[in-house]
């Protein structure tokens, strides 16, 4: 089959198959500002019937077509439009704005739920993004109520992320469908995608798709990357702040090809550089409270598309150096002896998406995905050196077609996994080599616009653990057009990397012991979501329970051990409640609210022989963030605040006389709750914007984040019980300069 040469002639293969069961496809914009803006969210639906959908994070659509041939699109705060069709299958929609005669222009929010998904996803829009710095992903997150960042110890500079009350490494981070932050890059992948690169993120909690594999537990993040089609022809941006952090990142995309006017071939090079040489150390401990670092990362991406045809395919690399611990030595001490912590990492990874397109059978796609990375890293813990090395091979196969109609549509495929991991910390040695084919099978059910069903399951085979069975589902019920309700449930299978996971553990003179032979963590998670909304204003409350059948333990109670074991199937288990408001009261003024409940548990005792069920350290178990942004007519001035209220959690007993002899007994510690603030103000002009802002501008920093820093080769120094900020106030200033769209 011709079609079928033609995609296996590439080294690298991506699809993205959500467009490919439409008849009639286009885009919906807004110029009103003298430039192309997508409409997220819009309406396209046809008159006199319920087939129904909304324009993606792209202002993109794609929609079946009817007997009706009247074409019906709306925004709130735009004009409606009815278009005739006939034989056009590409439109390029305009919508004039209401208020376009008193010089209001009204966008699309900061963020949007998508309403046509059975799986809760909230899509943080490039307008949220701008929000903030946005220096890096781990920045990303600031103004969202789900997600919450932190460092995670006070000398690495690494930073994790936490979902529905448990670790990042239970969310599959995705980088444009393709599972990428995992395995060694847990560790500071969050630092190795550029704000600026992004041009939405989408959070989806619960169990996700089988499609991407079988590693979600708590959620799915998926990041999309600047198109090179669609993106400005320069974007570069500039940032600088009061620790003496400084960046630039320079995005160029151009169109090489058109044919009947639409992009055919087209091409994209984003690039980043960031560098901090300041020594801060703010808390006086000698120790620097930001390792000094050095970055540099590009991506060069190709895009060919036609009515038979799309494909993706690129190249990335990054360079990322660190070096933390003690500035000086330490005058006490009898020798020349320092603590540093270093660490060199070098990724190169490529990727290629690839689609077939069935233009007669709009409803049928193939498509295949393959990426592959080398991701070699170097450490240094005082004495004690870290060399990690993973060599991943990942391969994705997806056919969709439909069962009599669009109401009844699947997707099934085959998948392929290669991890190859080698790390070694001081004389402990951990390989391991996965090679794990899969097949996978998800129907959706759609009833008119009223319940929309999806039910999934993959096998896969395990050259190290055997069989795998995945099943999961996903159901959205309409009560009405302003109330939706969704349940979902699912099982996730994940390998642990002790060692990237627990990094920040390592800066430590904890003795490292695996009681166990380490085996996959396995969980189920059920939720229910309730949304309503009412004009552009929603309210969301959703629950969530994640039962663990194994869990892999970092026991770090016991101050001068770090002990790694199997949980089995003992009441590790996480509940997390969430209420967020999201209002608009007027036009160019947005609130956002939320409190979130958290109430993790973990079973310890393993090096007692014991069974202690107990709260789950550096989990706090109250979260508020209160959000208001204000934008001025064209958005010429910008204001946005944001306040977190961060809890009491759980932390380790590291006083000095402690000596830890039984988990039943044990005395409990905890943290104080806190409070972030931060704030931005950004002017636009025709192509430029102007940013200046703060992060944690109450000056709140955890007190004596290190033990004993005094002494690094003691048996109780330990810097990787970090629980709040470790660096206080931080000013920024930066710009971005936009040249106009593509040619």
């Amino acid at each position: 089959m011709n079609h079928l040469k033609y995609i296996f002639s590439f080294i690298l293969v991506v699809s993205s198959l959500s467009g490919f069961a439409q008849n009639v496809t286009g885009i919906v914009l807004d110029n009103s500002n003298g430039k192309d803006e997508a409409l997220i969210g819009a309406t396209v639906h046809w008159l006199g019937t319920k087939v129904a959908t909304q324009t993606d994070i792209e202002g993109k659509f794609s929609i079946p077509r009817t007997k009706s041939n009247q074409l019906i699109i709306s925004f709130v705060g735009f004009k409606s439009d009815t278009l005739a069709i006939t034989n056009e299958t590409e439109l390029k929609v305009y919508l004039k704005s209401e208020n376009q005669l008193q010089e209001i222009v009204v966008k699309s929010g900061s963020t949007a739920i998508d309403r046509l998904s059975p799986h809760q996803t909230e899509i943080i829009t490039a307008k949220a993004l701008a929000k903030a710095a946005c220096c890096n992903l781990s920045e990303s997150f600031e103004t969202n109520a789900s997600v919450s960042v932190s460092y995670s110890d006070a000398v690495t500079g690494a930073k994790q992320i936490q979902l529905l009350g448990l670790a990042g490494t239970y969310v599959q981070m995705n980088v444009e469908n393709v599972p990428s932050l995992r395995g060694l890059a847990t560790t500071f992948g969050l630092n190795y995608v550029p704000g600026t690169w992004v041009q939405s993120i989408d959070v989806g909690k619960g169990a996700g798709s089988v499609i991407n594999g079988y590693e979600s537990m708590t959620g799915q993040i998926n990041v999309e990357l600047q198109k090179p089609d669609i993106s400005e022809r320069v974007y570069l941006n500039t940032y600088v702040n009061s620790l003496g952090r400084g960046e630039v990142n320079l995005n160029l995309a151009k169109i090489l090809s058109r044919k009947n006017g639409k992009p055919r071939w087209s091409v994209g090079f984003l690039t980043h550089g960031s560098t901090m040489q300041s020594e801060i150390d703010k808390n006086n401990d000698n120790f620097y409270d930001l390792p000094k670092y050095t970055q540099a990362n590009f991506i060069n991406r190709w895009k060919y598309e036609s009515d038979k045809m799309m494909a993706q395919f690129g190249v990335k690399y990054l360079y990322d150096t660190r070096l933390g611990g003690q500035i000086t030595k330490n005058p006490l001490a009898l020798d020349n002896i320092i603590y540093r912590f270093t660490n060199t990492t070098n990724r190169v990874e490529f990727f290629s998406k690839t689609a077939k397109l069935f233009p007669t059978k709009p409803y049928r796609g193939l498509g295949l995905i393959v990426n592959g990375i080398i991701h070699d890293s170097k450490s240094q813990f005082g004495f004690r050196p870290y060399n990690g090395r993973e060599n991943t091979l990942y391969g994705n196969l997806i056919y969709q077609d439909i069962i009599g109609n669009t109401n009844h549509t699947y997707k099934t495929g085959a998948s392929f996994l290669y991890d190859d991991f080698n790390e070694r910390f001081a004389d402990t040695l951990m390989t391991r080599t996965e090679i794990v084919p899969g097949a996978f099978f998800e129907y959706t059910y759609k009833y008119l616009d009223k319940i929309t069903a999806v039910a999934g399951a993959r096998t896969d085979f395990h050259n190290l653990y055997g069989t795998i069975f995945t099943p999961r589902v996903h159901v959205l019920y309409n009560i009405n057009n302003d109330n939706a309700l969704r349940v979902s449930a699912g099982k996730g299978f994940r390998t642990a990397n002790p060692f990237a996971e627990y990094f920040g553990n390592l800066v430590s003179s904890r003795t490292v012991r695996f009681l166990d032979r380490i085996k996959p963590e396995i969980a189920w998670n059920f939720g229910i979501s309730y949304t309503k909304h009412f004009g552009k204003s929603n309210l969301i409350v959703d629950l969530y329970h994640t039962n663990f059948v194994n869990q892999l333990i970092a026991d770090t109670e016991h101050p001068q051990f770090l002990y790694f074991y199997n949980s089995g199937n003992k009441g590790n288990h996480a509940n997390s409640a969430q209420i967020e408001l999201n209002l608009v009261p007027i036009n160019r003024l947005e609130f956002k609210v939320a409190y979130r409940y958290t109430d993790v548990w973990q079973t310890l005792g393993k090096p007692y022989n014991q069974a202690i069920t107990l709260k789950k350290m550096f989990i706090p178990r109250d979260r508020v963030l209160f959000n208001v942004g204000y934008a001025l007519p064209y958005d010429k001035w910008k204001f946005d605040f944001t306040l977190q209220y961060n809890g009491t959690r759980r932390i380790p007993n590291l006083s000095p006389n402690y000596q830890h002899t039984s988990y039943e007994s044990m005395p409990i510690s905890y943290a104080p709750a806190f409070v972030n603030i931060n704030a931005q103000v950004s002017r636009s002009f025709r192509r430029w914007d102007l940013y200046i802002g703060g992060e944690n501008l109450n000056n709140f920093t955890q007190k004596d984040p290190i033990v004993t820093p005094e002494t690094p080769f003691g048996s109780r120094f330990d810097g990787g019980s970090a629980w709040g900020p470790v660096v206080g106030r931080i000013i920024y200033f930066g710009t971005r300069y936009k040249l106009g769209g593509i040619i």
